[in-house]
């Protein structure tokens, strides 16, 4: 499965729409991630455990959003942006969205 932020992808023919594929998760905070960032407030520094919470969350999004890329029968996701949003105090939501496609 080809996924990419671009609208085309040089020397490939778009064959077949097969519409807007999406994957989302939400996750919420750990009490050591959150008393560990407090620390790195102070002192400065990458919050690991924060960056460590997005990456995975980036990865399922996306893991979820090529199921349904591949149920419908894609071979590639194009023009994929992310997103993120607070659902609850302390629970965030990534979500992540593109156009299922048929690659020649």
């Amino acid at each position: 499965m080809l996924i990419t932020n671009t609208e085309i992808i040089p020397g490939k023919t778009i064959t077949q729409f097969h519409g807007m594929v999406s994957g989302s998760t939400v996750r919420a905070k750990h009490v050591g991630r959150d008393l560990m960032a407090s620390f790195k407030n102070i002192f400065g520094g990458e919050l690991k455990g924060y960056t460590e919470l997005l990456s995975e969350s980036r990865k399922e999004a996306v893991e979820r959003m090529t199921a349904q890329a591949r149920q419908m029968g894609a071979n590639a996701i194009i023009n994929v942006r992310f997103s993120t949003s607070s659902v609850a105090s302390g629970a965030a939501e990534l979500y992540v969205y593109g156009t299922a496609v048929t690659l020649a």
